[in-house]
């Protein structure tokens, strides 16, 4: 993989939705160390405002499950990084509906509306990158995670449709499909279930989240951002459309 170091990105404008900590944050830091100008986007404002003055970049403050708010944007960027999400874990039948339509506004529909307000200058400069931060979820099902999987699941389909219309404007859309990474919502639902099973957060990692992969580590935020920032380099041109696969070997079974 080639190198996307200082400077590689200069003029280029980059939104970051949930950049107010893990993956986001990592990409964040990681874009404008190569030159980009970039804003954090998340609910957060307070942790947003922090993660962009320490690159300094900007924060925008924003619920993306309003999607009237969403749409009040009016966004423009030359790369926008999908990666807000939420974890609800429940058996299907005791999942809340309000829940759920959530999540699926979080992590599909409000993608959607953010790409189709930048879309059009993307294809007026020729240009653009979407980056689809989905999941090894995106691919495979768990249970109890009925939103969680439905959602990445449409994502992989949204970003495989932006790909095959942006492909002759100069567009590319991918998605990248960690396993578990080492982040505050993996951190909370490792709290949830040690509590839910009556085991240690030490045996949850072990006998539930690592339990299907080969190589038994989680992910970390800076591994997922070097390839988000890989793909829109220009070593990348070529790639759209695909699923990029960093799950420790789950999907391999």
């Amino acid at each position: 993989m080639g190198d996307v170091g200082l400077g590689a990105l200069v003029g280029r404008s980059v939104v970051v939705t949930g950049g107010a900590s893990g993956i986001g944050a990592a990409c964040a830091e990681k874009f404008a160390g190569a030159g980009a100008d970039v804003v954090v986007i998340d609910l957060d404002g307070p942790r947003a405002k922090e993660v962009a003055d320490q690159i300094g970049g900007r924060a925008e403050i924003l619920d993306l499950s309003d999607l009237g708010a969403v749409d009040a944007l009016e966004l423009r960027c030359d790369i926008l990084i999908n990666n807000a999400g939420l974890q609800h874990i429940s058996a299907i039948e005791d999942f809340s509906p309000e829940q759920f339509s959530l999540m699926l506004r979080v992590m599909l529909e409000a993608p959607f509306r953010l790409v189709r307000q930048v879309l059009p200058g993307m294809y007026a400069n020729g240009w653009g990158r979407v980056v689809n931060i989905s999941s090894v979820h995106g691919l495979r099902a768990s249970p109890f995670k009925a939103a969680y999987v439905a959602a990445k699941h449409g994502l992989e389909g949204l970003s495989k449709v932006i790909a095959l219309e942006g492909a002759a404007q100069g567009v590319t859309s991918n998605c990248i499909n960690p396993a578990y990474v080492r982040t505050p919502l993996v951190e909370r639902q490792v709290e949830a279930q040690a509590v839910a099973h009556g085991i240690e957060p030490d045996e949850v990692l072990e006998q539930i989240m690592l339990a299907p992969v080969a190589i038994k580590q989680l992910i970390e935020p800076e591994q997922v951002a070097e390839l988000a920032a890989y793909l829109c380099s220009p070593h990348a041109d070529s790639m759209t459309g695909t699923s990029f696969v960093m799950d420790g070997g789950w999907t391999a079974r």
